[in-house]
């Protein structure tokens, strides 16, 4: 077992490093801190936060985290493990919060609350292109075989499907309350619908 901070939201594995990272939104007593915990022994790295953390991902050589911060929005970036040489790179959207990312492209897609899907530059910080999302974002996944963005938006229950390629956007009505999902690589990508008591299974992603 390990012991994080109070109320701990996003998480990614890291396994080149046997480490977890774990982002914590903390509570009275305690500010939100991103922690990366040893998977075996006591090694423990932490950084406060400047505001609460939402979904987190590490590059493909496991050496940096990008975490979404919801307010005030944006992507903080450090080093792995240490948590060092920390950036916070501003999002022209509030509320950051579903992020994945393309890592033979080295883009991040950053989904946020007030409706925009942001792609992101993750050698440079910078944004490149944006499209509009149908409502506010929980769930994100980026599809390294479709190429495709899947976007899992609670209300009204739908998923939304961009292809930076082109800019198409589809969308998939599923149930409302429906924002978690899980994508398995090559073309699944499961929905967890409270209204149907399930799983929904999106074939084709």
């Amino acid at each position: 077992m390990l012991n994080t901070g109070p109320r701990p939201n996003g998480v990614a594995i890291v396994p080149s490093l046997q480490v977890a990272v774990v982002a914590c939104i903390g509570d009275d007593t305690h500010a939100p801190q991103l922690q990366i915990l040893g998977l075996e022994g006591d090694r423990k790295w932490s950084v406060d936060l400047p505001g609460r953390p939402r979904w987190c991902v590490v590059d493909a050589k496991e050496e940096r985290v990008f975490l979404a911060v919801r307010n005030p929005s944006m992507v903080l970036v450090a080093t792995l493990p240490e948590l060092k040489a920390v950036q916070h790179w501003p999002l022209p959207s509030d509320g950051a919060h579903g992020m994945d990312i393309n890592h033979a492209a080295n883009l991040l897609y950053v989904a946020c609350d007030a409706g925009l899907l942001v792609e992101v530059d993750v050698r440079s910080g910078q944004m490149q292109r944006e499209w509009p999302l149908a409502g506010v974002p929980d769930a994100t996944f980026f599809n390294p075989t479709s190429g495709l963005v899947h976007v899992a938006i609670e209300d009204p229950g739908l998923i939304q499907t961009v292809d930076p390629r082109t800019g198409a956007s589809t969308q998939f009505i599923t149930t409302k309350g429906a924002k978690t999902t899980a994508l398995v690589e090559p073309d699944r990508l499961y929905v967890f619908s409270p209204l149907h008591k399930g799983v929904l299974d999106l074939k084709g992603a």
